[in-house]
C-alpha cells in the first residue's frame, strides 16, 4: 500500500514538471520566431537596396508634405497683410483728398499743409538693424503703427476742419438743394413698400425721378470718395463734405468724376440712370450725417435758390 502512494506522487509530480516545460515551449516559441524575424528583416533592409529606397521615398514624401503645408500658411498670411495694406492705403487716399480740398478752400500755404507729400521724419540706423531683415511679426508691428499714424493723421484733419469752418465755409460745404436740375420727386424718406416685394422697409435717402441721362448735381462743394458700382446702389457717387456730412446718388448711367477729385456746388456727378435695384429712371440720393442716414428734406428745403 505504502508503495502505491509513493509511486502515485511521482507521477503527480512528473505531470507538474511536464505541464510547465510544454507551458514554457509555447511561449518561447512565438518570440523566438518575432526576433528572429526582426533580425533578419533588419538584415534584408541593411543589404536590400530596393527597400533603402523605398523608405528614402517615403520620407522625401513626407518632407514635400510639409513644405506644401508650410507654403500654404505663409502664403494665407501674406494675403491677409495684402489685405490690410489696401485698406490702409485706402484710408491714406482719402485723407489726403479731403486734405488736399480743405487746403486748397482755405488758402493756405501749400508748404504748410502739403498732402501730396508722406510725412518728414529720419534718424541713424543702429548697426544691428541694419544686417537684420524684416519678418512677418516685425511687419504686423509696422501695420499696426502706420494705422496708429493713421488715426492721429484723422484727428488733425478734424481739427483743421473745424477751425476752416471759422472761415465762412459752412454755405459752401453743407449740403442745401435738390440733386436734380429738372425733374420730380418720385419717393420719400422713412418706411414704404418695397416696389420689389412688396413689404414694408425702411427707404434710407429720397429718389428723384427724371429723364433717363439728365445731370445729376452735386448739392456742397466736397471731395469724391465713392465712384463706382454698389450693390443695390447701382452706378453710386459718394462725395464728403466735411463737418460729418456726406452725400450719395446712385442708380446713375454714367459717371463723371473720380475718387479724390474735388468738386464745387452745382457740379454734374453723372447722368441719372436705372442702374442697380431700380424700376426707372432716378437718382436715390442719401445725406449721412457721422456716418448715419438722415431724412434730406430740410436740406433739401434750405436751399435758397
Amino acid at each position: 500500500m505504502t508503495r502505491k502512494k509513493g509511486c502515485s506522487g511521482l507521477l503527480t509530480l512528473n505531470r507538474h514538471w511536464i505541464t510547465i516545460i510544454t507551458l514554457s515551449v509555447f511561449i518561447a516559441l512565438p518570440v523566438s520566431f518575432v526576433v528572429i524575424g526582426y533580425q533578419m528583416g533588419v538584415s534584408h533592409m541593411k543589404t536590400n537596396p530596393d527597400d533603402l529606397s523605398l523608405a528614402m521615398q517615403v520620407e522625401m514624401d513626407s518632407q514635400r508634405l510639409t513644405l506644401s503645408e508650410a507654403t500654404r500658411t505663409a502664403k494665407d498670411n501674406m494675403d491677409a497683410l495684402a489685405l490690410r495694406l489696401g485698406k490702409l492705403q485706402a484710408h491714406v487716399i482719402r485723407l489726403d483728398a479731403l486734405g488736399q480740398r480743405l487746403t486748397t478752400m482755405a488758402k493756405l500755404d501749400k508748404g504748410e499743409f502739403d498732402f501730396n507729400r508722406p510725412p518728414a521724419q529720419g534718424g541713424p540706423l543702429s548697426n544691428t538693424e541694419a544686417a537684420k531683415s524684416i519678418d512677418v511679426p516685425d511687419f504686423m508691428k509696422s501695420l499696426e503703427d502706420l494705422s496708429a499714424q493713421l488715426d492721429d493723421r484723422s484727428q488733425q484733419l478734424e481739427v483743421l476742419e473745424d477751425m476752416l469752418m471759422t472761415r465762412n465755409l459752412q454755405s459752401e460745404v453743407v449740403p442745401a438743394g435738390r440733386p436734380i436740375t429738372k425733374g420730380w420727386l418720385s419717393s420719400y424718406f422713412g418706411m414704404r413698400t418695397d416696389p420689389f416685394n412688396g413689404r414694408r422697409v425702411h427707404h434710407s435717402g429720397i429718389d428723384f425721378a427724371g429723364k433717363m441721362g439728365s445731370d445729376v448735381i452735386s448739392v456742397a462743394a466736397g471731395v469724391v470718395t465713392f465712384a463706382g458700382w454698389r450693390s443695390g446702389y447701382g452706378n453710386l457717387v459718394e462725395v464728403n463734405h466735411g463737418k460729418g456730412y456726406s452725400t450719395r446718388y446712385g442708380h446713375n448711367s454714367k459717371i463723371l468724376v473720380k475718387v479724390g477729385q474735388t468738386v464745387k456746388k452745382g457740379q454734374v456727378l453723372s447722368k441719372m440712370g436705372t442702374t442697380g435695384r431700380s424700376t426707372g429712371p432716378h437718382v436715390h440720393f442719401e445725406v449721412l450725417y457721422n456716418g448715419r442716414a438722415v431724412n434730406p428734406k430740410k436740406y433739401i428745403q434750405a436751399s435758397s435758390g
